[in-house]
């Protein structure tokens, strides 16, 4: 329910107003050297409240490793690491509980444990817990010093231009979403296989779990709908698979081909807006307008693109693992 991967596994923890929320790694190899300082850069760019459009919640987002290293270096253990909650304002969420919220988890969580979730500030269903997975991230990434990981947002509100379409959500006193696109640089060829254990299949799985991801496509993506075959082929150059065009992705067939990975993610808007809603009060069973209050993105996917690099590096890692293809060059 909370894990993935095989071989790098990774399995997190918390809620977003509990006491802490964390990770517990597997399959890093021993020797690995590890300190916080390898996570923080990554940690400091996942934080809200360094840009404009995001929450200005901020927590410290310290790593504080309870296991799996040793003398700073990785032990081949299990690796649990785990991060305080102290900037939390739980009476937000006490004052609307009487409005499950659109777009939120809270009317399925209420029916799928009975009423005995932790609903403040979304609980265990809270981007929050992203945290974790973010360090995780980085250490998939210090795996793997060739591979290069790279996400960014192209898109906001259906806007190229960002700043204009996070301004028509400051305009609109509203939320939006916006597209995230990650290139990854210096992948092996013949990672993953077909059907079940694609590339795309394990890089979508991981990615569906980044909370308001609705959509995946790789290289071309649906725009490969409108093309005809002789279009989208990617005509191969030399003995080493170089094609002349990415429209596959780097993925043919399941498998990694050595060219540019490519995709996208969508992001729903954020669904908890300023903007005043008429939905289910629980309470009186009426439908009934209200407003939600607390701290919000006004449009998640600007924090989204390191949140995605370390979505796709546990991914990779875990594939590369399989593989044998992780090579111990630290020292």
């Amino acid at each position: 329910m909370n894990s993935f991967g095989r071989i790098f596994r990774v399995h997190i923890f918390g809620e977003s107003h509990g006491e802490s929320v964390g990770i517990v790694i597997d399959g890093v190899p021993a020797g690995l050297p590890l300190t916080a300082d390898d996570l923080l850069p990554d940690l400091e760019r996942r934080k809200g409240g360094k840009q404009k459009g995001t929450t200005p919640r901020q927590e410290a987002d310290y790593p504080f490793f309870k296991s799996g290293i040793f003398n700073n270096k990785a032990t081949g253990a299990p690796i649990t690491i785990f991060f305080e909650n102290n900037n939390t304002r739980s009476g937000d969420y006490e004052k609307q509980r009487s409005f499950p919220r659109p777009g939120h988890a809270d009317f399925v969580a209420h029916q799928k444990y009975g009423g005995n979730e932790d609903f403040r500030g979304g609980g265990h269903f809270s981007a929050r817990l992203t945290t974790g997975l973010v360090a995780a991230g980085a250490i998939a990434k210090k795996m793997m010093p060739g591979v290069n990981i790279h996400a960014e947002v192209t898109e906001i509100g259906g806007e190229k231009d960002l700043e204009l379409g996070l301004q028509k959500a400051i305009d609109a006193k509203d939320s939006v979403g916006g597209v995230v696109e990650c290139r990854v640089s210096g992948l092996p060829a013949t990672l993953g296989e077909p059907f079940f254990d694609s590339v795309e299949s394990h890089i979508a799985h991981i990615a569906f779990a980044i909370p308001a991801v609705k959509g995946v496509e790789f290289g071309s993506g649906f725009a490969a709908a409108k093309m005809f075959g002789s279009q989208h082929n990617d005509a191969i150059e030399n003995m080493e698979g170089k094609t002349s065009s990415n429209h596959a992705g780097g993925i043919v067939g399941g498998i990694s081909n050595g060219n540019e990975l490519v995709f996208r993610i969508a992001i729903k808007p954020t669904a908890s807006t300023p903007k005043q809603q008429h939905s289910l009060n629980w309470e009186t069973g009426n439908m009934e307008d209200f407003s939600i209050k607390g701290r919000h993105d006004l449009c998640v996917a600007l924090r989204a693109p390191v949140i995605l690099e370390a979505a796709t590096a546990v991914a990779l890692a875990d594939l590369m693992l399989l593989e044998q293809r992780i090579q111990r060059v630290w020292k």
